[in-house]
């Protein structure tokens, strides 16, 4: 691995040098998106990636949206009210139209956000709209939204690309997405009404995306070719750091999620709760953390994070209390290896990635100290533990819990689906919170989930984007890249 990286981004430079130059700072801002080529897609029926959430962040508004610091702000609703209780939204829409002409109605956003909850959605987010219990328009500007029960953050969920409102593959702004004959897609503001020309607000500055491999998106940075790469994440990591020039560090948002491995199995030695445990316990974390240089970044025992929803202190095994050498020995003997040798052999499933190899290469040698071969398989392979490596998209400790659900995961608790029902409908928030935290420790106990540190996410940027601000939700709107001067 030490040596692939490094070949890997020099390949990418040789491949831009012919052409790479240090573009006109007055022009529109190049951004490179890891991954696939940006299209806009249905987030109800296929998930995003990074490229294609920036092109739906540009092209398509929620209600509301994030600003550049992770904020919460306007989208299609001009305003909103929360009513006392906690439990309604009225959102009143600012006086919009498609790229047809026609106006924004709230008809047409109470259909969308219906769809992505709906039976036959496959929006990430979907386990979470059940909080709603109805979606209402009121008039052709005014819609609401009722909720089961107080919900803190709310509104982060309905900010979220997945949330974005899309008609006949279009959205309303701010920006309209042209192709261009390299690839690319050009991302420039409307044509502007006479009222709008007249306010004397500058419009946003174009934007020309491209979604690309990690390698030849940092090359391309490098070249001067693009301003600003976003989607990096731990698996990437390693070749940004083979492009890191003084000045030219990643970015990293401090984002909260999931990064680590459920089991996946539903028969063999991992079923036993004790083994699941003991290869929990094994993990040098600190180690790992270390390895990856990633400023911040703690390592993690527990399910939740410590803070999310006021759960100060998140159900912890009891083992958390050993110090590494006594964790293995006890791991030693929760998996009853047969005397005189023998081992056990598990497969590991992670994608493709310098960053991912470098993390397995931990793991194995972690778990061969208690008498485990880990062996390393792709995302589509049969597997006993798969990576998880997802953000965060709103502070609920539900969006953690809810992964591991009956419905979600190979292995669960039944208890614990019954406690995280309770606190979907619970009357108050304080106690939804104390239904949270018993499914929080029945989880704990049954251990479906092997916690190794927060998920990492970096961008790479150009000194001109004065406006881009590291934030919990790497969300980095195109229109706020550049700070406005006086």
């Amino acid at each position: 691995m030490a040596s692939r990286t490094p070949l890997l981004f020099a390949a990418a430079v040789v491949l831009l040098s012919a052409g790479g130059c240090r573009k006109d700072e007055t022009g529109p801002v190049t951004i490179s998106a890891i991954g696939a080529p940006p299209r806009i897609v249905d987030p109800s029926r296929q998930p995003i990636d990074p490229p294609a959430a920036f092109l739906i962040e540009s092209t398509a508004e929620g209600l509301v949206r994030f600003d550049a610091g992770g904020d919460i702000e306007p989208g299609l609703a001009q305003s909103w009210i929360l009513s006392n209780d906690g439990l309604r939204y009225t959102f009143r829409l600012a006086r919009l139209n498609w790229s047809d002409g026609s106006r924004v109605t709230a008809a047409q956003v109470v259909q969308r956000l219906k769809a992505a909850g709906g039976p036959a959605s496959r929006n990430s987010l979907k386990p979470l709209l059940g909080a709603i219990a109805e979606i209402e328009a009121m008039t052709d500007e005014v819609l609401e939204i009722s909720l089961k029960s107080p919900r803190l953050n709310f509104l982060q969920l309905l900010a979220q690309p997945e949330m974005a409102l899309l008609r006949a593959g279009r959205g309303a702004g701010p920006f309209v997405a042209e192709p261009r004959a390299d690839g690319s897609l050009l991302l420039a503001p409307p044509r502007r009404t006479d009222e709008e020309a007249e306010s004397g607000d500058s419009p946003p500055m174009p934007l020309v995306l491209r979604g690309e491999p990690a390698a030849l998106a940092v090359a391309r940075f490098q070249q001067g070719a693009a301003e600003l790469v976003v989607g990096g994440s731990l698996g990437d990591l390693p070749i940004a750091r083979a492009g890191e020039t003084r000045g030219n560090a990643p970015a990293f948002d401090p984002v909260a999620g999931l990064l680590g491995l459920s089991f996946a199995a539903r028969e063999g030695p991992l079923l036993r709760p004790e083994a699941r445990q003991a290869l929990a316990m094994a993990i040098d974390r600190a180690a790992i953390v270390a390895a990856f240089r990633v400023p911040g970044l703690q390592a993690r025992e527990t399910l939740l994070p410590a803070g999310v929803e006021g759960i100060d202190s998140p159900a912890a095994p009891a083992w958390t209390a050993l110090p590494l050498p006594a964790r293995r020995a006890a791991a030693v003997r929760a998996l009853a290896l047969p005397a005189g040798g023998g081992e056990i052999k598990v497969r590991v499933s992670l994608p493709e990635g310098p960053g991912y190899r470098l993390l397995f290469a931990y793991l194995r040698r972690d778990w061969a100290a208690i008498g485990v071969d880990a062996r390393r398989v792709g995302p589509a392979e049969p597997a006993d533990l798969r990576l998880i490596d997802e953000v965060a998209p709103v502070a609920l400790a539900s969006w953690y819990l809810r992964h591991f659900t009956c419905a979600a995961a190979a292995i669960c608790d039944g208890e614990a689906d019954q406690a995280l029902e309770a606190a979907r409908n619970a009357p108050d928030l304080e106690t939804r919170r104390g239904l949270l935290q018993a499914a929080d420790a029945r989880l704990a106990a049954a251990a479906p989930f092997i916690a190794i540190a927060a998920p990492v996410r970096w961008s790479l940027v150009s000194p001109r984007l004065t406006g881009f601000r590291a934030n919990p939700f790497a969300r980095h709107p195109g229109g706020e890249l550049i700070r406005a001067t006086p």
